[in-house]
């Protein structure tokens, strides 16, 4: 997979967070959710769960993203239309300067305007509460299994079973 972003931090971000990203069969592994006994260890195991799996929770918030834009068809018009008038503008600035009543309109004005006249258009598909559903739903999934995922002891890479040994006097 290539991607091609322009900052150097962010391509770092995203190389760091794609080779933290652990195997799935690990990620949804039945036998290791147990409810905590108590609630003093839940802060530590949510802390750890979150550095460990924190590129899986990302592919869970991405996930849930593209589902809450897929089955809102308005919203999916609405994001369409912005960037396709974003895209007509870069094709229309690429041969020259779009020019209003004799005044030219530099290329952060021209996407100031479209986000403006698309604020309504937002705002009826329902873009906050999708906003707020993302968030709230990321939230939910997220610490639900981080804090039911016990994570892995150092040391616990192998169980031993020890037997009862009778001593006998002498």
């Amino acid at each position: 997979m290539s991607l091609k972003l322009s900052s150097v931090s962010a391509r770092e971000w995203f190389q760091k967070t794609r080779e933290g990203l652990k195997s799935w069969p690990e990620f949804i592994k039945t036998d290791r959710f147990k409810v905590p006994k108590s609630v003093a260890p839940v802060p530590q195991r949510i802390i750890k769960n979150i550095e460990y799996f924190q590129g899986n929770y990302l592919f869970v918030f991405l996930g849930l993203f593209l589902f809450c834009i897929l089955t809102s068809p308005m919203l999916l018009v609405a994001i369409a239309v912005c960037l396709g008038a974003c895209y007509i503008i870069s094709l229309k600035n690429a041969d020259k300067k779009i020019s209003i009543m004799g005044r030219e309109l530099g290329l952060a004005q021209q996407y100031t305007t479209v986000g403006l006249c698309s604020f309504p258009l937002f705002w009826l598909a329902g873009a906050g509460s999708a906003v707020f559903w993302i968030i709230g739903a990321s939230f939910f999934v997220i610490m639900a299994h981080a804090t039911l995922y016990q994570p892995q002891i150092e040391g616990e890479g192998f169980d031993i079973e020890m037997e009862a040994v009778a001593v006998e006097k002498v």
